[in-house]
């Protein structure tokens, strides 16, 4: 299963009283299939505000994903939790409803050893048929899956990809480490030409949903061995790389993406609590960067 090179990690639209907005959901599908190229969609992931989002609603996301993008591009469905036991079932739900493949994260807060780690993830993959996509953030989830650890998993049939947020020369060990097949995703997007460079295969990307068509020329020029078309494309999208994490300071993912898209004319909503909406200084650091 080929998941391309460039992966969006879709916002989940709301409407005014934080329910899920279908209408803008159907809207946003076909604007980053058609407008920003994504190559496949994640839904439900941490772009997709998953940690205050129900199961019923994750399964009615992957449900309608799936029905809207009707084949056009691969769907991926968020399924990990901090629960092994959680993380099955909502793997087993999301492979009834139709999805390509799922993105398992990294156990969150009560930080599991290596052993633990490698343990829940072949518990995971073991239960679907699906391809299974790593998801390794430490910044969120205070523990780092090893290379090591990595290398082990990939050796399992349907685990097929990492998205990894690691530093490089652990990404580049992973790498150099695993088969050909294994594919390995920066989670990160400023870091999306260091990736590729030492051998990634591709981005799981936020900023995509604003600059996609970019960064897939990005990514064509250094397929293409035009290195520096390649490195200038980076450094002209890297305000934006930046900035959808920090405008002019850190601020939570999707808060700045979600606001940068209702001021492209794509009506999201705002985020569900304990996320909080852009400050107005936010506000008009985003509007100067778009």
């Amino acid at each position: 299963m080929d998941f391309g090179r460039l992966v969006t990690a879709m916002v989940t639209p709301f409407d005014s009283n934080g329910q899920i907005d279908w209408v803008t959901t159907e809207r946003l599908i076909d604007y980053l299939i058609n407008e920003q190229e994504s190559d496949s969609l994640v839904v439900a992931g941490t772009t997709g505000e998953s940690p205050t989002l129900s199961d019923e609603e994750k399964l009615e996301l992957f449900r309608f994903v799936v029905r809207k993008v009707g084949g056009r591009r691969k769907v991926i469905a968020g399924t990990g939790s901090n629960s092994t036991a959680h993380s099955i079932h909502m793997t087993r739900e999301a492979e009834k409803c139709g999805v390509d493949g799922v993105l398992v994260v990294v156990p969150y807060y009560n930080r599991p050893s290596q052993e633990g780690l490698y343990q829940h993830f072949k518990a995971v993959a073991e239960a679907t048929s699906l391809p299974v996509i790593l998801y390794n953030v430490p910044g969120r989830t205070s523990v780092n899956m090893s290379a090591e650890t990595t290398i082990r998993l990939a050796a399992i049939g349907n685990i097929v990809a990492t998205k990894d947020c690691a530093p490089l020369d652990q990404i580049t060990k992973i790498v150099t480490s695993t088969p050909d097949s294994f594919k390995v995703y920066s989670g990160d997007d400023s870091t999306t030409l260091p990736v590729l460079t030492v051998g990634g295969y591709g981005i799981v990307s936020v900023s995509s949903h604003i600059i996609g068509r970019q960064m897939k020329k990005l990514i064509q020029a250094h397929l293409d061995g035009r290195s520096e078309e390649a490195a200038s494309l980076h450094q002209a999208c890297y305000p934006v790389f930046k900035g959808m994490f920090d405008c002019p300071h850190p601020v939570p993912n999707p808060v700045a993406v979600k606001y940068a898209l209702r001021q492209k004319g794509m009506p999201v909503g705002g985020v569900r609590l304990p996320l909080v909406d852009v400050t107005e200084a936010e506000a008009a650091f985003i509007n100067k960067l778009l």
